[in-house]
């Protein structure tokens, strides 16, 4: 019986232990992040879950709404032209990385020349192109560039120009091309994923001159894709614009909506105010003319610097008091274009040009980290997919011409790519900065003046030239002499004065412990003085002022 209940009740604990491990179904499914939820915050919540490519689905409309707003709207306009500003500057320059200083000046005057005419539409050099290319890059997110090969009798240094074009050229359709590849957003496939050619208009279907309707198989080998990527598998490029496009409409409609009621309500300058009369309605009560009137009727008494009206019985005048912006019209114009700056990557202050409160250090960190990011972007996409490719395609026209050998051709693909450098923000800290870290060993000159933009080795050609110039012509820098003339007694006892303080100075400072940072004081004429500090037993240090002897008079 015992036995029984003993069963009884090991069986009733398990129950219990059993019920209380259970969790039930609902909270078993609940996400276990609280913006996974569906609560009354996030229900209406409801994000799209496509693929990178069928996301771009409005990119053409994003496309028009963006370059629509850098023709009308100031920021729209601002923000590809910073962005290309920082990211090209000048330009994007190739140096040859051959040892070899014939084939190396041969390389370079070569493709000197051939960037002053390869724009296939005759219009910019090569460096107006990379401009060109970034502006279009950010604003419409993507831009295509056509290789176009040239002949021999054409000219040209090499038989190669560069035709930029936009994206509007290449249609974002799905379809299958003739051989049976598969076409995803206007760009065939091979049966690896391999992109084999680009679907391109003949002429721009927005001009509406010429064949617009036609498409052309151009190969892959001919046309470079400048966009960058956001998800993995994306085909096309989006406007940079695309998150602020909405906020920047807002914002320039409510500009307008404050600048429209501050114009209509200084119209109106003043009142007048006079209690009703048997007098003929249309005439002035001042003048006895007739009352001139607005175009719509409203009649109006015109005003006059330096008049002095005089008002019949009972008249007055109310001046109008329109009202002004709003107290918080500027923090709030501030707070929506600083949000405008940060969904463009771009620092307020560079797009706005508004540095109120910012302090010299706060700019810097600002500008190292915008700067980090074009760096990314240069190195990411500019220079592997436009800067490379040209270069390559120049070498491979160079040799085909048999401008160039083959090994040639090899060395001219090697180059190192030097974008324009930064601007110093306090010249003097950064050259001083750069000065201690060369000769610390932390960086090498070379690094400092290629990270300037320049040449190395045409910095040294330059110096070397001067110094020549300066000395044939008899006009090189003079050393300093340090010692003064003989027939200058005060010159030379003040000189004496210095080194006697200096020695004194230092006797000084080697018995006192520790070895403080002296301060001289120069009261005037008498024995200079300093404070020294001394360590006491007790571990603290005394300050005291002592005068320095040896050192003569200081007068």
């Amino acid at each position: 019986m015992a036995r029984k209940s003993r069963n009884k009740a090991a069986a009733v604990d398990a129950g219990i232990a059993a019920k209380s491990n259970v969790v039930p179904i609902a909270s078993a499914l609940m996400p276990a992040h609280e913006a996974a939820g569906a609560g009354r915050r996030l229900r209406g919540w409801s994000p799209s879950g496509v693929g990178p490519n069928r996301a771009n689905t409005g990119a053409a409309t994003l496309r028009n709404r963006a370059r629509d707003a850098g023709r009308n709207d100031w920021a729209g306009r601002a923000i590809p032209q910073r962005w290309a500003a920082n990211l090209v500057g000048t330009g994007i320059i190739a140096r040859p990385k051959t040892t070899d200083a014939t084939l190396k000046e041969t390389l370079r005057d070569l493709w000197d020349d051939w960037s002053e005419v390869c724009d296939a539409d005759g219009v910019l050099d090569l460096y107006g192109l990379q401009n060109m290319v970034a502006k279009n890059w950010i604003e419409a997110g993507e831009v295509f560039i056509r290789l176009r090969p040239r002949r021999p009798e054409d000219g040209l240094p090499v038989p190669l120009q560069i035709q930029v074009l936009e994206a509007d050229m290449v249609p974002a359709t799905d379809s299958r091309a003739p051989n049976g590849n598969e076409i995803k957003q206007g760009i065939e496939f091979n049966g690896f994923g391999q992109r084999v050619a680009y679907w391109m208009y003949r002429n721009h279907p927005g001009d509406g001159n010429g064949d617009t309707g036609t498409l052309v198989r151009v190969p892959a080998e001919a046309v470079l894709h400048i966009y960058e990527p956001t998800r993995a598998g994306q085909l096309r490029g989006v406007s940079d614009l695309a998150p602020i496009l909405a906020r920047l409409r807002g914002v320039g409609d409510f500009d307008d909506a404050v600048l429209e009621r501050q114009k209509l309500a200084n119209l109106f300058a003043g009142f007048l105010e006079r209690p009703a009369s048997g007098q003929d309605a249309a005439l002035d009560p001042l003048t006895g003319q007739p009352i001139t009137a607005d175009h719509d009727g409203t009649p109006m008494a015109a005003l006059e610097p330096g008049t002095m009206q005089e008002l019949l019985p009972g008249e007055s005048v109310k001046f109008s008091e329109p009202p002004d912006a709003g107290a918080g019209y500027r923090d709030f114009t501030r707070q929506q274009y600083a949000g405008v700056a940060a969904g463009t990557g771009l620092p307020y202050e560079l797009l706005t040009g508004d540095l109120a409160g910012v302090s010299d250090r706060a700019l810097r960190v600002i500008l190292n980290e915008f700067r980090r990011h074009c760096q990314q972007r240069q190195w990411h996409i500019l220079i592997p997919q436009f800067c490379r490719k040209v270069r390559a395609a120049w070498a491979d026209a160079a040799v085909i011409a048999g401008i160039i050998n083959g090994a040639e051709g090899r060395e001219a693909r090697r180059v190192t790519w030097v974008p324009q450098g930064w601007a110093y923000i306090h010249p003097t800290q950064d050259v001083q900065a750069q000065q201690i870290a060369v000769e610390s060993g932390f960086t090498s000159r070379t690094r400092v003046i290629t990270e300037r933009g320049d040449d190395p080795e045409e910095i040294d050609q330059e110096r070397a030239a001067d110094d020549e110039r300066e000395d044939t012509l008899g006009i090189g820098h003079q050393e300093m002499d340090s010692e003064p003339p003989e027939d200058d007694p005060v010159a030379t006892a003040v000189l004496e004065n210095q080194r006697s303080l200096g020695n004194a100075i230092a006797q000084l400072a080697a018995r006192e412990q520790p070895a403080p940072q002296l301060t001289v004081q120069l009261p005037g004429p008498g024995k200079p003085t300093m404070k020294v500090g001394k360590r006491m037993p007790d571990g603290s240090v005394e300050i005291r002022e002592v005068e320095i002897e040896g050192a003569g008079d200081a007068a």
